[in-house]
Order: structure tokens, then sequence, then C-alpha cells
């Protein structure tokens, strides 16, 4: 029987290892810890990647977009809107900015039904958080367009997206701002917290760089209040030696991807790449029938598969003051009950994805 895990973090930091104690011993011989020269060069490396202009290299893509908002003034009393079906950091910074987070349903893709949104608009909505879920880049130019006729603000959450792209442009770099996340289990990978912001504005980048450092203007002076949002160095250094290898790393999750298609399209439902846009498939979600009781068999056979997100955001405990209620979103809520994430990962052989695809088709076919 083979063993698969969800994600072999193990196996990726092998083959590089070296490297990145090279890197990290650099960082112990001059002792510059926080903010120092490794942060500085991984800022210039993402601006040449993305082509974005400015990076703020923040502690978490949850500060990413909290400080975000913050940048941009959102908070008490003020409205965001976003997708119900994202990780709970997204709704999450919005409340702690003092804001109210109103949900919009999703498409068939899992990202938000632009559409739906214009509907959700009052006064006070001051901005819309797309977040590329999956990988895969939500509808930008109807957002954009909505959002310029109304003035309002686009925080991109590129968290899970990192390298896909809509209409030839990287996602992060389209929106007013964007705001990415290199959390351990993504694409782009500390070992341990980190995320970074994208800017075009060279006043919120300022702003951005002393809200992530205790509103310090300099080391003696402040003019805004701010928070301890920085990226420590020895994150900066292990990412910044991985930033070399995200574009084969990418490669392969997109070819593993279409291996899983093409064998499971006749089984569940499947992801579609839509023309114009670049997917990355952090996770490589398919729609499936009796989900719990296949995932029981996949691990029962040494496949590990996760669910996300089982609980969307507006049915957790901590949403029922804002009055939201089961039926509010019906798109969101059936697929949360189909949605299983299966391995992905660059490390994958085509014998590791050809056995999870078997022991899938196998389910279905029993009995018939």
């Amino acid at each position: 029987m083979r063993k698969i895990p969800y994600i072999d973090l193990i196996g990726q930091h092998a083959a590089i290892k070296e490297e990145i104690m090279s890197a990290v011993s650099k960082v112990l011989d001059h002792g510059h810890f926080i903010l120092g020269p490794e942060v500085e060069e991984f800022e210039n490396k993402l601006s040449d990647y993305l082509g974005s202009k400015y990076i703020v290299a923040v502690n978490s893509g949850t500060d990413a977009l909290f400080l975000s908002l913050k940048a941009y003034g959102i908070g008490a009393g003020d409205e965001v809107i976003t997708a119900p079906n994202s990780f709970l950091s997204t709704a999450s910074v919005i409340a702690a900015a003092g804001a109210r987070p109103v949900f919009v349903d999703v498409g068939s893709d899992m990202n938000i039904d632009p559409e739906l949104i214009e509907a959700k608009l009052i006064k006070k909505t001051k901005a819309i958080i797309p977040v590329h879920l999956t990988g895969r880049p939500a509808a930008m130019e109807p957002i954009m367009a909505l959002a310029k006729r109304h003035g309002l603000v686009v925080i991109e959450d590129a968290a899970q997206a990192i390298g896909a792209e809509y209409r030839g442009q990287k996602v992060g770099t389209i929106g007013t701002i964007g705001c990415f996340s290199l959390h351990p289990l993504k694409n782009l990978n500390a070992c341990g917290d980190g995320g970074f912001i994208a800017t075009e504005d060279q006043k919120i980048c300022t702003t951005l760089k002393q809200l992530r450092n205790i509103g310090l203007k300099n080391r003696d002076e402040s003019e805004i209040w701010g928070f301890n949002s920085r990226l420590d160095a020895f994150q900066a250094a292990i990412v910044g030696v991985k930033l070399k290898y995200l574009a084969a790393w990418t490669a392969q999750r997109i070819k593993n991807a279409r291996f899983y298609t093409e064998r499971l399209k006749d089984v569940c439902v499947v992801p579609v790449d839509k023309p114009g846009e670049k997917a990355v498939y952090h996770t490589y979600v398919v729609r499936v029938k009796e989900r719990d009781r296949l995932m029981a068999r996949l691990e029962k056979n040494g496949v590990t598969t996760r669910v996300h997100y089982p609980i969307p955001i507006h049915l957790q405990k901590v949403c029922q003051s804002y009055g939201y209620k089961k039926g509010d979103f019906p798109v969101c809520e059936r697929q949360a009950g189909e949605i299983l994430s299966l391995p992905v990962y660059p490390g994958l052989t085509e014998a590791d994805l050809a056995y999870v695809c078997d022991l899938i088709s196998g389910f279905y076919s029993e009995g018939k």
C-alpha cells in the first residue's frame, strides 16, 4: 500500500536543505534579525517576480490583509464585501479592523460571483476582497469595473495564488492592493509564518512600512499608531531561496492537476481552466458524492485528503451576531458538503497520482 500524505514538507526541504542552511547561517553571522538585508532583498526579488513597484513583507497573510485595510482607513462603520467560503482569516481581518464583513455567494469556480456584488453595495461599503481560492484567479475585470464605478478599494486575497494569472497579469497586481501568504502550506512557503503586500502606490507603501513596525517613521519618531508585523530575517532568507524554485514547482502542480482532471473528469466534478486564466493549484479540489465515506476509504489506503473548508464563514458561531443563517448562500453551502482536496504537491510521481485516481474510480464503480 502506498503512503501519500496531503503535503510533504520534509521532501521539499530535503532537496534544498544545504541552500537553506547556508542562507540561515548568513543571518546568524551578521545578527541583523529584524527587517535586515534579507528582508529588503526578498522584497526586491518579489517586486521583479510580480512586476509590482513596491513590496512590503509582513509576518503573515492575515496581517497583510489587516494592514491593507488600515492603510486605506477602513474601519468602524464601514462594510467590506468578500466570499463566505474562504479561510476564516479573510473575514476576521474585516471584523478586527472594526468593519462589517458582507458576504456574496460564489460561482462554480468557487470564487466570488461578480454579478451578485452590486446588490450588496450601500453607502457604507468601502472595499471588496476577492479571494483567488484554490489558486484560481477570480474574475477581476468585472470586479474592477464595478469598483471603479462606485469608488471602492479592491484588496486581492492572493494568499493561495502566487503566480496565478488573469488575462496575462499576475494576481495581486490587478486590484488596488494585493495580499499574499507565506504559510508553510502555501505554494511559496516559509518555515514558519509570513506574508507580503504588493502595491503601486508609494504613499501606501510608506504607510504600510510604518504600520508593520509599531508606526515608526524612523528609530525614534512615530506619526501613526501601528503594529508589530515584521517578517523576520530568517524567514526572508529561507523564502528567498525557495523563490527561484517557484516556477518549476508551479509547473509541476499544474501538470499534476491536469493528470487528475483527465483521469477523474468522468467520475466527479473537476476544476475547469477557463480561457484567460492560469490557475496554480494551491489545492486541487473535486466535488464528490459521499465525500466523507470516500475520504475514509482513501485514508484507509494510505492517501490523506483535506476539506477546504467544511463550514462556511457565515455559518461559524462567531458570525451569529451579523444575522447570517443557513440558506443565505446556497452555492457555497452546497459546495461545502461536496468538496475534497487531493494531494497535488510537486513531489508526487505519476504513479502516485494514478494510485489516487484508481482508488477514487474504484470507490464509485462498486456495485455497478
